[in-house]
């Protein structure tokens, strides 16, 4: 079975996608009967983060004019030499969607695409227009002849019916990889000056308005929590880190709030290893790569209902809060008000639920069954809706 990924970023530049999109292509690689080959267009982090593919070696074309769109003049007769029995397509909106319908067409072979979390209400409503003309010309075909969607959770499933697709959907999450042992790193918050003993809500992500960061700073000026500091470490989108920072100087937050800039690898294992809590207040998420990596680390969680991932509140790993100063404050208040064992419980449920569903050897296997249902090798699995 030779499946192409196809993707808009091989790097950082994508966010949580670089590394679920990633992942998830390394660990097929390693499964005896599939052969992966990956595709994707050069930005400006590529170079830095192409060995993170190995074994891997994708093949980089470059793009033409802007870069929010991604042409490549090579990338159909790149596609086409692969010579691929399935393309998996990630994310929308872009070339590389016009790209796999031409190779659809040209091959008369099946293509699936991850919708990473875009078809979602917050991100059509953002740059609603841009997405209704780009829906028009070519998005929305190539949602509705794909082979089959690929949601990552139950919500993200309403999502795209919602949005008026008939397609079939699997429902199949991301996946992390569980630490090893404790990372030789101090965190990266000692560099700023953060007492020993003190305590650190970590937030790790792209520094976007969805993320409801500006809402955290605001909460975070209410609660006014005793002895905590809150580390925000992530890269910047858009020039939103200049809007939050003059915030927190507004605030007169600086000394308690520290902006620490994109931490990967070691530096980021060090920033959770050493965190005592993990919160994302965003507006609207697929399936947050980071709220699994905190769980990972058994760290307690703070985390809204667009993050997608309902079985932490269930079963007690996460602490459910509302995008807003004063929901975001609510649920600081609620977290300061538990004991360090509470916290420690709270954390080892966290841990469970990733090992129990959230590792990617396991969803690369569902993930290939899924493959051979749609080149008609194999039965529908049950994590396939067709309804």
């Amino acid at each position: 079975m030779k499946t192409t990924i196809l993707t808009p970023s091989l790097s950082r530049q994508a966010g949580g996608i670089f590394e679920a999109e990633r992942r998830l292509s390394q660990a097929l690689h390693r499964l005896p009967d599939v052969e992966i080959e990956v595709v994707g267009l050069r930005d400006e982090k590529t170079t830095a983060d192409l060995p993170d593919w190995a074994p891997l070696t994708p093949t980089v074309l470059p793009t033409w004019g802007p870069e929010a769109f991604g042409y490549s003049p090579d990338l159909v007769n790149t596609l086409l030499g692969t010579d691929a029995d399935l393309l998996h397509l990630h994310a929308l909106w872009m070339y590389t969607t016009v790209a796999a319908l031409q190779w659809r067409r040209a091959t008369q072979r099946p293509h699936v695409v991850s919708v990473h979390g875009m078809l979602d209400s917050w991100a059509v409503n953002n740059a609603e227009w841009k997405k209704q003309i780009v829906g028009w010309l070519y998005e929305h075909r190539s949602l509705r002849q794909a082979a089959c969607l690929h949601a990552l959770n139950d919500e993200e499933y309403e999502a795209i019916r919602d949005y008026g697709l008939e397609t079939p959907v699997c429902v199949v999450p991301n996946g992390v990889d569980l630490p090893g042992t404790a990372p030789d790193r101090a965190p990266p918050w000692a560099e700023t000056g953060v007492p020993e003993g003190d305590r650190v809500l970590l937030f790790l992500g792209r520094l976007h308005p969805k993320k409801g960061l500006s809402e955290l700073l605001a909460a975070w000026e209410k609660v006014e929590p005793n002895g905590w500091h809150l580390a925000i470490i992530g890269w910047d989108d858009g020039g939103h880190e200049a809007v939050l920072q003059d915030q927190a100087t507004e605030a007169g937050l600086t000394d308690r709030v520290h902006f620490l800039g994109p931490r990967f690898g070691e530096e980021k294992g060090a920033a959770f290893h050493h965190a005592d809590a993990f919160i994302l207040p965003s507006h609207s998420e697929g399936l947050p790569m980071a709220v699994l990596e905190a769980w990972s680390y058994r760290l307690p969680v703070l985390m809204t209902p667009a993050c997608n991932l309902s079985e932490g509140f269930r079963s007690g790993a996460a602490l459910s809060i509302e995008p807003s100063a004063q929901g975001i404050a609510d649920g600081l208040g609620r977290l300061l008000d538990r004991t360090f064992d509470e916290w420690r419980e709270m954390g080892e449920k966290g841990r469970a639920l990733v090992e129990q569903s959230y590792t990617w050897p396991q969803i690369a296997r569902t993930m290939r069954e899924v493959y051979r249902w749609v080149l008609g090798e194999g039965p529908r699995p049950d994590c396939v809706y067709v309804d």
